[in-house]
């Protein structure tokens, strides 16, 4: 396994990670039918826009053949005054 930076060709392994992570951990606590709506294609989108801001900062962790196996996204809070310091706003595993 490999930690690094995130490229915008990696959107779409985020996504994968992102809808299937969901769609285990939160089976039985969110409905079945908000689970099923999520979208691979939708979530693509996302991450591409997420990860052309400059103030975006992910990090994927990705197996031996290069596929995301997961990630962490970190950024700067408006009312965060203390340099160099984030926050981790999402770290989803398969």
């Amino acid at each position: 396994m490999q930690i690094r930076r995130a490229e915008k060709t990696d959107a779409k392994g985020i996504a994968n990670v992102h809808v299937d992570s969901w769609r285990t951990t939160y089976k039985g606590i969110i409905p079945d039918e908000f689970l099923d709506r999520l979208s691979y294609d939708q979530r693509t989108s996302l991450w591409e826009n997420n990860l052309n801001k400059d103030d975006s900062y992910t990090f994927v962790a990705v197996d031996e053949s290069g596929e995301v196996i997961g990630f962490g996204d970190c950024g700067k809070r408006d009312r965060n005054h203390v340099e160099n310091a984030g926050d981790l706003t999402s770290i989803y595993l398969l």
